[in-house]
């Protein structure tokens, strides 16, 4: 069954001077101020896509990395996944650099890397994402 989901920017003014609220629509458990200067320059108390977007990546990734590792008869115990998505104005997305920290009993820190890297690779955001380089470091906690 495929489930699609909505979220939902309404913009006022300008790209520099405008600001606008992001909701997210299907879950209706969040709604963000949002604009330019926090986009360019980060700005505490308002978010941008790219903070959004590492919000997908890390909860994909975290998703992934679990259902790879106890599809294996490793059932984690714990994961923690970070994603920085840098933005530069006039060049765009540069980049999704995940920082990954796991409690998995019985791995090897080298199983658990092959593991990290499968599921960079097959999370669906980082399909998704396929236009920037995507990193990782991932160790065992």
């Amino acid at each position: 069954m495929a489930v699609t989901s909505e979220s939902t920017t309404v913009w006022t003014g300008t790209l520099a001077g405008g600001s606008g609220t992001t909701k997210l629509d299907s879950s209706g458990v969040a709604e963000f101020p949002v604009n330019w200067r926090a986009r360019s320059e980060g700005e505490a108390g308002t978010t941008n896509p790219e903070e959004l977007l590492g919000a997908a990546h890390s909860s994909c990734y975290s998703m992934a990395l679990a259902h790879a590792l106890t599809g294996a008869g490793h059932a984690p115990e714990s994961i923690q996944t970070t994603a920085a998505v840098t933005f530069e104005a006039g060049r765009g997305v540069l980049g999704s650099h995940l920082l990954v920290s796991a409690r998995v009993p019985g791995l090897t820190e080298a199983e658990f890397e092959a593991f990290a890297e499968d599921a960079k690779a097959n999370c669906p955001i980082s399909k998704a994402l396929t236009g920037i380089p995507i990193t990782i470091e991932a160790e065992l906690a």
